[in-house]
């Protein structure tokens, strides 16, 4: 835990009681502060009552005596209307931030010389996030991974000099931390997301750029150019911060950029021999070479040689179900990659390999599979499960051969027997990207995926490969 202290004496309004809000109040406490919790479900306020608060209706508070109110990530701060508390704070002149806003204040009150590193971007975040967190790793730093992946950054290791803060920032934390202030700071990419809670995806892209806001010529900006918002933030922050920037469809006159060779370092205009990508199964395709190369810019930000990121590009076990390897059964590859809840997402990982036995289906998203037609030449067959089953095999129509299977175990055991039975060409592979919800038959992708892994687990002559992260 990361103690705030310098909120110590004050009262604190704490609202939404997820794993960010009850990390918030347990460290404000820590810190000597009175945070005053309350949430509008039920089963925030029980996890305030098991994490030993008396949660405290702030519709009855006397909102002059906070000094700030502590807000969720995912409650509403501007679009679609400002959330009851945000007014309420606001008609007191009390100040609206974030748990990672409590973060960067008391790294500055203690003085702390430990390193922060920034991520964001619409797509990849996640697994650029644990990427760069696992490269400093295996070099030997001392790491703590968190904010928007997995652990909440007040719940972080305390804050020293020879810890390197890998945190992920989603779009909302950004709008909650204005003064946030890293050594390095990377954007991937932007594309229309979450425009519900930003408006216009003009200001989605103004608070993605925030992540640079406080850097000066000491530190350095990571940002993917391919994409015209994100190139033109490259270009505007580059007047007064290092910019580095990524690509994955040219060349960068400073930065690195990545090719089928591998990922290239450019110091200066002049280009340095690549880093191969080959065989890493945990960063295959095109969008994963993004994310290397944006974890590679900021692993050397941070001091790491081009010889200890190459060792830990090797080792690294990518994020559990995101085109997770899972094991093989002789030639055959399975693949767990049950994130993938949307058509887009879905693209990834059918633009990755070839010979596919793909199992899609569940609570489907708007539009269904369109826009995957250009990857059906891939497919061998596809085996629907769930809801979606046959609106999915209306759409696919004669174009790819495919059985409705209703249920997952079924498809692995049809997807199983039929790709054994696959002779030549490409190695075949079971993937599991359903480009679908799982609420109609799992509680959430990753008991989908849980799901999978175990299917494939219990197969004859499996052999298992290493888990990836949660």
């Amino acid at each position: 835990m990361i103690p705030v202290t310098h909120l110590a004496g004050k009262r604190v309004a704490v609202f939404g009681l997820g794993l960010s809000g009850i990390a918030s109040a347990l460290a404000l406490r820590a810190g000597g502060a009175e945070p005053v919790l309350w949430d509008d479900g039920e089963k925030g306020r029980a996890a305030a009552v098991e994490a030993g608060f008396a949660p405290s209706d702030l519709h009855d508070a006397d909102w002059s005596g906070f000094a700030s109110l502590v807000l969720a990530p995912g409650v509403p701060l501007t679009h679609p209307k400002p959330h009851w508390t945000v007014e309420r704070a606001a008609a007191a002149s009390v100040e609206v931030i974030g748990d990672t806003e409590l973060f960067c204040r008391e790294r500055r009150h203690l003085g702390s010389a430990a390193k922060v590193a920034a991520i964001t971007g619409t797509n990849g975040k996640s697994t650029t996030t644990a990427l760069t967190a696992h490269l400093l790793s295996e070099a030997g730093r001392r790491v703590a991974l968190g904010g928007n992946i997995g652990t909440a950054i007040l719940a972080l290791d305390p804050l020293a000099d020879d810890v390197n803060y890998v945190i992920e920032y989603s779009s909302f934390q950004i709008d909650l931390t204005p003064s946030l202030d890293a050594n390095t700071a990377c954007l991937l990419n932007i594309t229309p997301d979450h425009l519900d809670r930003h408006g216009t995806l003009e200001h989605y892209a103004s608070v993605k750029s925030r992540i640079f806001a406080r850097l000066g010529w000491g530190d350095t900006a990571v940002i993917g150019v391919d994409d015209a918002l994100s190139a033109h933030i490259a270009d505007v922050h580059a007047a007064h911060t290092n910019v580095q920037a990524v690509s994955c469809k040219r060349s960068v006159e400073c930065g690195a950029y990545a090719t089928a060779a591998g990922l290239i370092e450019v110091e200066h205009g002049v280009a340095r021999p690549a880093l191969s990508l080959a065989g890493i199964g945990s960063l295959r395709g095109v969008h994963n070479w993004q994310n290397a190369a944006c974890a590679f810019a900021m692993a050397r930000a941070l001091g790491l040689t081009r010889e200890e990121i190459a060792e830990g590009l090797r080792s690294f076990p990518g994020l559990a179900h995101r085109m997770e390897e899972v094991g093989r059964v002789g030639r055959v590859l399975f693949i767990n990659d049950s994130k993938a809840t949307n058509a887009d997402a879905a693209a990834k990982a059918l633009a990755s390999f070839d010979n596919i036995y793909w199992i899609a289906g569940g609570l489907a998203k708007a539009g269904g599979l369109a826009g995957l037609k250009g990857f059906y030449p891939r497919i061998a067959q596809v085996y629907l499960i769930g809801d979606a089953a046959q609106a999915f095999s209306g759409q696919i129509g004669e174009t790819v051969p495919h059985r409705i299977s209703v249920t997952l175990e079924q498809a692995v055991a049809e997807a199983t027997r039929d790709a054994l039975a696959s002779d030549g060409g490409a190695e075949p592979v079971v993937l599991l990207s359903p480009a679908c919800a799982s609420y109609d038959q799992f509680p959430s992708f990753t008991a989908r995926g849980d799901a999978f892994k175990a299917m494939v687990g219990g197969l004859p002559g499996v052999v298992l490969r290493a888990q990836g992260r949660p």
